[in-house]
């Protein structure tokens, strides 16, 4: 790409500022939304479909070019294609205080809508409403870490529900199915059922004791294991359900 330098200023909407700062001095390029991230991701390869412009900046915002001499001192370069390169790959995407919020307030609900999917009301062993799981987050004073998904911030959002909000919350159990030999059942019964929660059903034959119970999720790992060291590849636990409600 050759390196354009208008006499006049560019002034650019709706873009996605990519910046760098090198040699003490700030870059920055205009780029479509959402394409950096596509670009990142190796989706988009065409650096034209990325560019608003074909230019590096001083300032987007204020239509500021970067002067040849800067970007050869710099960079090494004044072929725009590798020093945008560089920009996309090592520079930071610039997000506004609109769109910020935007992002904050979908991620917010999205961290809302899966602790609704995980827990339940301890008295009546039923899923909460997303509404009332943003209430209780607003009232525990849970605050969104943007940088992080959604998903790594579900634990700590529930944590805090359960001790700094007035809504009662526990996590919904998961329903397991555990098989064992029947000449393993007397001797692992106790250790097994005492890892769960509630038992729903138990039933022994000639083959085989199988249990189903409900269980907290972090239990599945102890009976998985309880089972590989105790019982080889002759005993199985299956997931029923993920988050089960207890049944009276």
């Amino acid at each position: 790409m050759p390196i354009n330098q208008p006499s006049n200023q560019i002034k650019l909407t709706n873009v996605s500022i990519v910046r760098l700062k090198k040699g003490g001095k700030r870059f920055e390029i205009a780029c479509y939304k959402n394409k950096v991230q596509e670009w990142r991701n190796g989706v988009e390869t065409n650096l034209d479909d990325v560019l608003q412009v074909a230019n590096v900046f001083i300032n987007v915002s204020k239509g500021e070019v970067a002067k040849a001499n800067d970007l050869q001192k710099v960079f090494g370069t004044t072929k725009i294609d590798t020093i945008v390169s560089e920009i996309l790959k090592k520079g930071e995407v610039q997000v506004g205080e609109k769109e910020r919020e935007h992002d904050l307030t979908s991620l917010r609900k999205e961290i809302a809508t899966l602790v609704a999917e995980k827990c339940v009301d301890p008295a009546t062993q039923t899923p909460y409403p997303v509404g009332m799981i943003e209430k209780a987050m607003t009232e525990a004073g849970f605050s969104v870490k943007q940088g992080k998904t959604a998903k790594s911030q579900v634990s700590e959002c529930i944590k805090l529900i359960q001790t700094e909000s007035k809504l009662p919350i526990q996590r919904a159990r998961m329903r397991i199915r555990v098989t064992v030999p029947a000449a393993d059942a007397q001797r692992l019964r106790d250790n097994i059922i005492q890892i769960g929660e509630k038992v729903e059903h138990e039933e022994t034959n000639e083959q085989d004791w199988e249990v189903t119970m409900l269980i907290e999720p972090n239990a599945f790992r102890n009976i998985n294991e309880l089972l590989q060291k105790e019982c080889k590849n002759r005993g199985r636990i299956e997931t029923l359900t993920f988050a089960a409600t207890a049944t009276t």
